[in-house]
């Protein structure tokens, strides 16, 4: 099936940045938000960045403006009827994303593919929602999704082989470097890597040692490009402490809980980069 026109559904930091990744890659782009300021506030966002790559000299002024040009902004799920593939990034939960994709199931006909960017939740449970779960598949990008190139391409017990090879060819097509994995906890970086970073977590408090000896430790010692406290700031707390949380309740394994610094960061709003402030500090 030929793509050449994407529907993000969603466009707060995740979706908008998926949204830009087609736009880079020559497709349309219809973009669905709950309101238009918060559609247009994407728009400012990814024009901000395509502006930054016209400065660093990676597109030109006019590529810049043709991809603008292709971004269409609504409201309303019945503008996505006519794209061959809708990416949702909405907020993280089962719930929502169930209500999100039975709407998208009566609005998008087949053979469009209908894609989550999940990246701790069931797709399967998401497909449920759906009279046609054959034809859903997760497509989890990685945050800042312009600049990460993975995206995990995940299988249920019900996608059909011609969407899982549609949709690992369109994340080629974007550039990015699929995977395939099967509808698990945690796909394969949260699986290895949340619990990891929690471990990270507690060594601050049990072995009495600050965050930046911590990231310094990882980057020096293990090669890290980026060190476990600063990955988790830009991550987001609230987003690792979601995920966290999902992965304990789906393998009730300990080291998935987030640690308590954690839960005391979210509750007092040090989120990270995004709040400009959480293990550092950040100009927002």
């Amino acid at each position: 099936m030929e793509i050449s026109r994407v529907g993000v559904v969603g466009l707060g930091t995740m979706g908008a940045g998926i949204a830009q990744v087609c736009l880079q890659a020559g497709l349309e782009v219809v973009g669905r938000e709950v309101s238009p300021e918060l559609g247009e506030r994407a728009r400012g966002r990814i024009d901000h960045y395509l502006t930054r790559g016209v400065e660093k000299e990676r597109l030109t002024q006019d590529e810049k403006d043709a991809a603008l040009r292709r971004l269409e902004l609504t409201t309303e799920l019945g503008d996505l009827a006519w794209c061959q593939l809708v990416i949702e990034a909405a907020f993280e939960d089962v719930d929502v994303k169930r209500e999100l994709f039975a709407g998208l199931d009566s609005i998008v006909p087949p053979p469009a593919i209908l894609a989550t960017n999940t990246s701790a939740l069931s797709v399967t449970q998401i497909a449920d929602g759906t009279a046609t779960p054959e034809r859903v598949v997760g497509l989890h990008f990685f945050n800042p999704a312009p600049v990460l190139p993975l995206v995990e391409v995940v299988r249920t017990a019900h996608t059909s082989d011609a969407v899982f090879d549609a949709a690992y060819a369109f994340a080629q097509r974007l550039g990015k470097e699929p995977v395939a994995c099967n509808d698990t906890p945690g796909f394969i970086v949260n699986r290895i890597l949340i619990p990891l970073l929690n471990d990270c977590v507690r060594v601050l408090d049990e072995a009495r040692v600050s965050p930046d000896d911590v990231d310094r430790a990882m980057r020096f010692g293990a090669n890290w490009p980026i060190g476990p406290c600063a990955l988790i700031d830009l991550i987001g707390v609230d987003v690792h402490v979601h995920a966290s949380e999902a992965l304990h309740g789906a393998l009730g394994e300990e080291r998935m809980a987030p640690p308590q610094r954690l839960l005391e960061m979210q509750r007092q709003g040090h989120l990270g980069r995004k709040s400009g402030r959480g293990f550092y500090e950040y100009d927002t």
